[in-house]
């Protein structure tokens, strides 16, 4: 299966401005691209990159006056098959776990581990641990937030969705990754796209998308609240210990986002060198 990524952002400034971005495949798919990866800006200007602590690929700019256009189209190979299951995967010890997933077990920005403890504890102490009680977890976010985009906002955290039980993809993470590091399951907040691929097609424009991983059964897994569903074709772009991590764009000045468009769609070989949508699933 082939999949075209790509996305299309302009800012508005009115000085110069500092802005790192992190809007690159993460590391451990480059090996799938078939195009390249590449940030292109326009106008042109200097692009400088780096990797991050988690080994996240962020990009450095500075944004002259006026608006900034960044644009990136590239194809990947995926293998077609749903978000892996192993409900053997047991909960590994605290005393086992390897010392580079520790730092997913502490409480952080957005996920508050000491205000949701209780909490978890009293809906999850006696679900079987392993696979099972982070999947018990997932259902639960699931269910108990509403899904919109207008109960979004950047200071809203774990603990905050929980109260209000409403909020978009990233809420949904983060109350999933300060459950299970609250159960002393590592977890990492994840973010990247999710094409509507296996599934009916929705009239919503495309977004980028807000999930977590679980360290379980001595590997990561992917657990997405906000869908609830093994998913065809997720590709990861950055990881971290919440949204603070792994923002899109931080910059350093005053912004405007005027434009945000996002592709995540399968694609077949045109027989001409180029590529030509796939048929999707009626809604």
């Amino acid at each position: 299966m082939h999949i075209r990524l790509g996305y299309r952002m302009v800012f508005g400034c009115a000085q110069p401005t500092p802005i790192i971005v992190l809007l690159n495949v993460h590391q451990s798919r480059v090996g799938d691209l078939l195009t390249p990866d590449r940030i292109v800006t326009n106008p042109a200007i200097p692009l400088d990159g780096y990797h991050d602590d988690f080994g996240n690929w962020c990009t450095r700019l500075v944004a002259p006056v006026g608006d900034l256009e960044l644009t990136t189209e590239t194809v990947i190979y995926d293998d077609g098959l749903p978000d892996p299951v192993d409900f053997n995967a047991r909960e590994v010890p605290i005393a086992e776990l390897p010392s580079e997933t520790l730092v997913f077990l502490l409480g952080s920005r957005y996920c508050e581990t000491d205000k949701l403890s209780q909490a978890a504890w009293d809906l999850f102490g006696q679900v079987q641990p392993g696979w099972a009680r982070v999947q018990a977890i997932s259902d639960f976010v699931h269910n108990h937030i509403t899904f919109g985009y207008e109960h979004a906002r950047s200071t809203k955290s774990a603990y905050d969705a929980f109260n209000e039980k409403a909020g978009v993809c990233r809420d949904f993470a983060h109350l999933g990754v300060a459950l299970c590091r609250a159960m002393n399951i590592p977890a990492r907040y994840c973010t990247g796209y999710i094409p509507d691929i296996g599934v009916p097609a929705v009239a919503a424009p495309m977004d980028f998308a807000g999930w977590f991983e679980a360290y379980i059964g001595d590997a990561w897994h992917t657990f997405d609240p906000r869908n609830n569903a093994r998913r065809i074709g997720r590709v990861l772009m950055a990881y971290g210990r919440d949204a603070a991590d792994v923002p899109l764009s931080n910059a350093f000045g005053s912004t405007v986002l005027k434009r945000f468009e996002v592709v995540a769609e399968e694609v077949l070989p045109d027989g001409a060198g180029g590529w030509r949508l796939a048929p999707v699933m009626a809604a």
